[in-house]
C-alpha cells in the first residue's frame, strides 16, 4: 500500500472497508492492511485500528520506539479523530432536546460491553467500559442523515453501537443495522475522515484528511478508491 505520509518514524495510510486492519484467524484471514505495509515497510508496526468495513485513516509507527510514542499519544487521548457516517433517519430530531454545544455537537454516553454469548456483538451494559462519542448532522433527507463523528474513547465498535443504541444504526452495518437498512448501503458507510496529532518525536503539528463524497440522499456512496 501507497501511504498518503510517512516519514522516519510514522506512515499514514487510507485503509478501505473490507480489509482487515491486522490478520485475523484463519488462512482465508491473513490477507490484511498491517501485512500489505509491511511487505514494503517490514519494520511497520500497528498502533490502531479500524473496523474491517470501516474505511480511512490510519496510523503505523516505524519501529518499537515509535510505537511506543504514537501508543502513549492514543492513549491520553492526544490524537483527533474525525468521522463522516450516513445513519438511517434524523438523529437531530429524535435527539433534539440533548444539549449542544457552540459548534452544534452532542454526546452519547454509553458504556459498552462484549456481548458473549453472541460475539462480536458488543452492547451498551452498565458493566460496560465508560464511553463517549461527540456527533453532528452535516445534512439530512427524509430517510437518512450524514453525521459527522468524533469518538473521544476509543472502545470496538464505538460508534456503530452508540448510534444503534440512539435509534440510528448506520447504512450497511451487517452487525447493528436491521435487514432493510443494511441492504441500502453495499458496505458500512463508516469513514475515518481526518487524523490529528503533534509528531512525536519533531513535534510538528500534523493533520490529515481523506474526504469521501458521501450524501444523506440516495444512492448515499459516491464511488471513492483508496491507493492500493
Amino acid at each position: 500500500m501507497i501511504p498518503i505520509h510517512e516519514d522516519e518514524h510514522l506512515l499514514v495510510l487510507e485503509k478501505p472497508s473490507g480489509l482487515l486492519s491486522v490478520p485475523g484467524r484463519g488462512p482465508e484471514k491473513q490477507d490484511c492492511l498491517s501485512k500489505r505495509v509491511q511487505d514494503r515497510y517490514p519494520e511497520a508496526l500497528i498502533v490502531h485500528r479500524l473496523d474491517q468495513d470501516t474505511s480511512g485513516l490510519l496510523l503505523m509507527a516505524r519501529g518499537i520506539e515509535a510505537q511506543r510514542r504514537l501508543s502513549k499519544l492514543f492513549e491520553t487521548r492526544q490524537v483527533k479523530k474525525r468521522y463522516v457516517a450516513v445513519v438511517a433517519g434524523q438523529p437531530s430530531q429524535s435527539q433534539a432536546a440533548m444539549e449542544t454545544d457552540e459548534d452544534g455537537w452532542r454526546t452519547i454516553d454509553g458504556p459498552i460491553l462484549l456481548d458473549w454469548e453472541r460475539r462480536p456483538l458488543h452492547i451498551i451494559h452498565p458493566d460496560g467500559k465508560a464511553s463517549r462519542s461527540r456527533w453532528r448532522a452535516l445534512q439530512t433527507s427524509d430517510s437518512a442523515s450524514l453525521i459527522e463523528l468524533e469518538p473521544v474513547t476509543g472502545r470496538t465498535h464505538q460508534l456503530r453501537v452508540h448510534l444503534q443504541s440512539i435509534g440510528h444504526p448506520m447504512l450497511g452495518d451487517s452487525l447493528y443495522a436491521p435487514p432493510d437498512i443494511k441492504a441500502l448501503s453495499p458496505r458500512l458507510l463508516l469513514h475515518a475522515q481526518e487524523l490529528a496529532f503533534v509528531h512525536p518525536f519533531t513535534e510538528q503539528a500534523l493533520a490529515f484528511k481523506a474526504s469521501v463524497e458521501w450524501s444523506a440522499l440516495s444512492p448515499f456512496l459516491a464511488v471513492h478508491h483508496p491507493q492500493p
